[in-house]
């Protein structure tokens, strides 16, 4: 890595494919929830590329991308068009794939990333509307060795939406970034799951190194078959070292694309990158142009939810630490989440906002982790929570019962105060019972009790600790007084 930090500059571009959450594909009626279904039976002329079908546009999917593109901070077109974008594999039904070209529904966005400390405006070039390709199976036969193909067309013709930005990158963990926060932005508005595991979600990296100092861009070496932020990570790492070892000994730079192998990792040949003109681009002549209104657009931007960023410093203003904020705002539904808690809350709203903070990032996180992190199937509703956290804070049970009464709730589906008064759980504040424990705490502890004496105030708080062992329903200041009036 040194050579690449310090003789050449690393310019990095990225390409998302985002598969949009629309009941149907993109140019016929087909379900676009193919996932677990059996091959080729989300099917239809349309998306097998009969001959003499027509293609309809899906209205949400046009909808979804323009509030993508108002999310990005994108200019909306007036006036765009589909196009016909060629090219002979065997996953392409109709030998080519309707896409666009020259005038794409957004253009001229940007992306705000931050890696170590520093921040920086990432740009956008376009966001276009395609159909998505089928999908290979690749099968050896075990007789005779032989490798085959299988088609599975339940993919093909579903909203597939590419995000292409400007080649502003110049480290690998900023790409990262800029795709966690993409990825996050696509979840926030709805309009994809946009996960690179289920493969809804796909990236593909465009990588030169110039020499430092130099305008213009090296040859540019598009990597493929990522399919998690550490392998894109990774990947641009390997390039990164590779091409700054082949440069620096005097070598060239193919254009090609490169395929990423995780588990040997490193980036192999697959073929010589292709141009623009390849693909024999023309106008789609099965669909009318799209032309976007100012009032559709801003209808459509009535519809964004409040975005992670201006959410992010929302809490912040409401005194939350920089950590609280960022990890409650890391997902739509853990932020719902957290702001259904502190209306719950019977408190000024910054004891409200920290200790829902405390409790959903410490109790709700714990339940999430042991379930998936899946927190829409979290049982206990915000408002019972809030119940909860008034039940500690207003001192009527203790934080130790309080934690589990909470998986009380979340096992059982009761409210908190039911649990509470079904099995007494109040906190012990004085009586026989308390005094009882104090005394035998006394009793079993002398030598704690000779250095509370002597003067080790330290012996008190040990003292403390085995009453409450004892009990989590005793009152910590109840039990303190009682020490101290049973020592004197």
């Amino acid at each position: 890595m040194t050579a690449v930090a310090t003789e050449f500059e690393t310019v990095i571009g990225l390409e998302v494919h985002c598969q949009l959450v629309t009941k149907s594909k993109m140019f016929c009626g087909c379900s676009a929830d193919y996932s677990g279904a059996g091959p080729n039976t989300h099917v239809c002329p349309v998306c097998l590329g009969m001959p003499g079908v027509l293609p309809v546009i899906n209205e949400q999917a046009i909808e979804f991308i323009v509030m993508t593109g108002l999310a990005l901070h994108c200019q909306i077109a007036e006036f765009s068009k589909f196009d016909r974008k060629n090219y002979p594999y065997p996953d392409l039904m109709k030998g080519y794939q309707i896409s666009q070209y020259d005038l794409p529904v957004c253009t001229g966005g940007w992306l705000e990333v931050e890696v170590d400390g520093s921040r920086r405006r990432l740009g956008i070039t376009r966001v276009h509307m395609e159909e998505d390709t089928a999908r290979l199976l690749h099968r050896t036969d075990p007789s005779s060795g032989e490798g085959y193909s299988l088609v599975d067309v339940n993919r093909a013709g579903t909203p597939l939406m590419e995000i292409v930005s400007e080649p502003d990158m110049r480290t690998p963990a900023e790409a990262r970034e800029y795709l966690v926060r993409l990825r996050q932005i696509l979840r926030y508005i709805g309009v994809s799951d946009a996960n690179m595991e289920d493969g809804n979600f796909r990236c593909d990296a465009n990588i030169s190194l110039r020499p430092r100092g130099v305008l213009k861009f090296g040859s540019k070496v598009e990597v493929k078959n990522m399919n998690s932020f550490r392998a894109v990570h990774d990947a641009l790492v390997y390039e990164e070292i590779r091409q700054a070892r082949v440069l620096s000994e005097g070598g060239v730079i193919p254009q090609e694309t490169r395929g990423w192998v995780d588990e040997r990792g490193e980036t192999v040949s697959q073929r010589s990158k292709e141009d623009a003109n390849d693909y024999r681009y023309f106008p789609e002549p099965d669909l009318p142009p799209l032309r976007f209104s100012r009032d559709f657009v801003e209808k459509v931007r009535a519809k964004l939810p409040e975005l992670p960023e201006a959410r992010k410093e929302r809490f912040l203003a409401l005194g939350l630490s920089e950590h609280e904020a960022a990890t409650l705002t890391e997902a739509r539904e853990r932020a719902d989440y957290f702001e259904g808690v502190v209306r719950a809350l019977d408190l000024e709203q910054p004891r409200a906002a920290k200790l829902a903070a405390n409790w959903v990032l410490g109790e709700v996180a714990r339940w999430a982790n042991a379930h998936g992190g899946e927190l829409a199937r979290f049982p206990i509703a915000a408002a019972r929570l809030g119940e909860l956290i008034m039940l500690v804070e207003g001192g009527v049970i203790t934080a130790a019962v309080g934690k589990d009464v909470f998986d009380q709730m979340a096992e059982s589906g009761r409210g908190a105060r039911e649990i509470v008064d079904a099995a007494g759980l109040a906190q012990i504040r004085g009586g026989d019972e308390l005094a009882a424990l104090v005394r035998k705490a006394i009793a079993g502890n002398a030598k704690a009790v000779d250095d509370y004496r002597a003067g080790k105030e330290s012996a008190l708080k040990f003292l403390m600790g085995q009453v409450m062992k004892e009990t989590k329903r005793a009152n910590p200041q109840a039990v303190l007084e009682l020490l101290e009036k049973e020592l004197r």
